[in-house]
């Protein structure tokens, strides 16, 4: 079952990206964004070719048909390029709590305002609309530009969940965790909007 949290049409959309419903027919221009293998270096799962892009977005739309989570694609406003993906997941709406992850980005729009953009997207929601309390980031503990990306939007460092999962490779992951309270949004919000403001 769909989650009744998340409208299945939701569209969030800013100045230069909106972030779209996943769908299938999305997954050749995924592939395109998503062939450097740096991307799925510290994830537990890898994307090789268009096979595995596919698979990756019937495993995200079955956590969406079950309620778990709700998957987005990240286009250019512009042009309707695709760039990456982005989630909610771990939906809790009788706690008002939920993650923000599974993102990645064409690594052409890193370090470009495309990432605090659709943070500030997300964020909004989850708090503006959603009505969250809280909504948790993780990474990797070796991915410093990822945890970097996290600490920049002004998010509190919680803790670190040891041999947290095993990836492809093997490697026994741990998981570094970060939040964003309700009563901390505005100021992030701020810090965002600013950003992009400069970008």
């Amino acid at each position: 079952m769909t989650s009744t949290w998340i409208s299945p049409e939701l569209m969030l959309t800013g100045g230069g990206v909106e972030l779209v419903p996943l769908a299938p027919d999305h997954i050749p221009g995924l592939y395109r964004a998503g062939k450097n293998p740096e991307l799925w270096r510290f994830v537990p799962f890898a994307v090789a070719s268009e096979s595995d892009m596919g698979r990756y977005v019937s495993m995200a739309l079955a956590d969406r048909d079950r309620g778990e989570g709700f998957p987005f694609t990240i286009r250019h406003k512009a042009d309707g390029r695709i760039l990456g993906s982005s989630r909610y997941y771990s939906l809790s709406p009788q706690n008002r709590n939920l993650e923000i992850g599974y993102t990645w980005l064409d690594p052409s729009v890193w370090r470009t305002a495309v990432n605090t953009e659709c943070k500030l997207l997300l964020l909004r929601h989850a708090f503006e609309s959603l009505g969250c309390v809280r909504v948790a980031l993780r990474t990797d503990l070796r991915n410093l530009r990822s945890r970097n990306a996290i600490e920049r939007l002004g998010a509190t460092l919680e803790g670190v969940l040891r041999k947290h999962m095993i990836l492809p490779d093997g490697y026994i992951r741990d998981t570094v965790y970060f939040s964003i309270t309700d009563e901390e949004w505005p100021q992030v919000k701020n810090g965002l909007a600013a950003r992009l403001v400069d970008a």
